[in-house]
């Protein structure tokens, strides 16, 4: 009798946290959002049978690697676009989620800009952005003209979010998202207007040095909420990430939500 190969403690963690992603998301309100941050990051969304196999002959990817993490998520079309309103999804832009007292947009700001200065302890006033999009450097200046050339953008746009699952999380789960660290970056305002809503497969920063960053953080955005990628998106996601293999997946920075 042939004697069928065991599995790793790695692949039953695996498969056990990509059951228990897809169960969260059929659970109420009041514990699903508290149970998906505090998620293993190599999670998939629900209806994990939709997951794409990993090749036969490929080597696997190293534990706790966006590339790992990649593999766990389900690869499947849109959803329809059809309800999405911004601020009723996932609320007004930008409130407390963390309530340390400051904004999002100020939070965001205080972490990637050097030298902030502000106000009230708060109201970032100025500061220089290392523009991760573009590569430039970025001088802010708070005001009614030049407030803009720094934006806060969404790794994974919401709208995306929207059709790749957000739309049966809770609300309380949809705002946490949109405020999340994770998925934030103060950015060149221009880029992310061009960017828009697109996903790694219509988008890229032009800063190639950025990228394997970038769709490392929209794949652990997408693990830690049970979205999942349409098989274009993963498709580009998986050939920068193959030319990164070791970049690491990484947690929510959001505290957990009261159980």
């Amino acid at each position: 009798m042939r004697n069928t190969p065991r599995r790793s403690p790695a692949r039953r963690t695996l498969a056990a946290a990509v059951v228990l992603a897809a169960s969260l998301l059929t659970t109420g309100c009041a514990g699903a959002a508290t149970a998906l941050r505090d998620l293993p990051l190599a999670t998939g969304g629900a209806d994990p049978s939709t997951t794409a196999a990993p090749s036969a002959t490929a080597a696997p990817a190293p534990a706790g690697t966006a590339l790992a993490l990649l593999a766990t998520l389900p690869v499947k079309g849109r959803a329809p676009a059809s309800g999405y309103q911004r601020t009723e999804d996932f609320g007004a832009a930008w409130l407390d989620v963390d309530r340390n007292g400051c904004d999002t947009r100020d939070d965001i700001l205080s972490r990637d800009l050097t030298g902030a200065a502000r106000q009230g302890g708060c109201r970032v006033l100025s500061g220089t952005l290392a523009d991760p999009y573009t590569g430039r450097t970025i001088h802010f200046v708070r005001g009614e003209k030049t407030s803009a050339l720094v934006q806060i953008d969404h790794l994974v746009p919401l709208q995306n979010a929207w059709v790749t699952g957000a739309q049966r999380l809770s609300r309380e789960q949809r705002v946490r998202l949109a405020n999340d660290p994770l998925n934030l970056l103060a950015v060149d305002g221009a880029a992310n207007q061009s960017k828009s809503a697109g996903d790694a497969a219509t988008w890229l920063p032009a800063n190639k040095a950025f990228r394997c960053e970038y769709v490392a953080r929209q794949v652990s955005v997408k693990a830690v909420y049970g979205l999942w990628v349409t098989p274009p998106e993963h498709d580009a996601i998986a050939r920068i990430l193959s030319t990164c293999p070791a970049q690491p997946a990484e947690p929510s920075g959001l505290p957990p939500t009261a159980g």
